[in-house]
């Protein structure tokens, strides 16, 4: 989808900015895979590994969303209209959707306070 608004050269990514990002943020998302397929091999503290992963796995697909977001430029922002794919549109829905899914949980806020109880041990102030 990204290639579609920012262009294409050889087969990547035109912007060399967002090349690097979705590249940094795709090897995060493999990484992350992996570890939970570790974690779920392994076994473990399930709250405490409950919560670093919700965090990790909320904030990462926010990220995820926020940078398609932005390399949409302003179809990024699609809403209703003919001027607009669907799928810029869908878009815009999922980003927004993300922004709840990091609510409806618990917040990250309230995941970093659990672990830093649960897991880190750290004494309530």
């Amino acid at each position: 989808m990204q290639k579609k608004h920012l262009g294409e050269e050889g087969g990547k990514i035109k912007n060399g900015y967002y090349r690097s990002e979705i590249t940094a943020h795709k090897i995060k998302e493999h990484a992350f895979g992996l570890t939970l397929k570790r974690a779920g091999d392994e076994g473990g503290k399930a709250s405490a590994t409950a919560s670093m992963f919700k965090l990790y796995g909320t904030e990462h697909n926010k990220k995820r969303h926020e940078l398609m977001i932005a390399a949409s430029g302003i179809n990024g922002v699609a809403w209703d209209g003919d001027e607009f794919d669907e799928d810029d549109k869908n878009l815009t829905r999922a980003w927004l959707r993300t922004k709840g899914n990091s609510i409806e949980g618990g917040t990250s806020e309230v995941q970093l306070n659990v672990i830093s109880k649960r897991v880190l041990e750290l004494p309530n102030q």
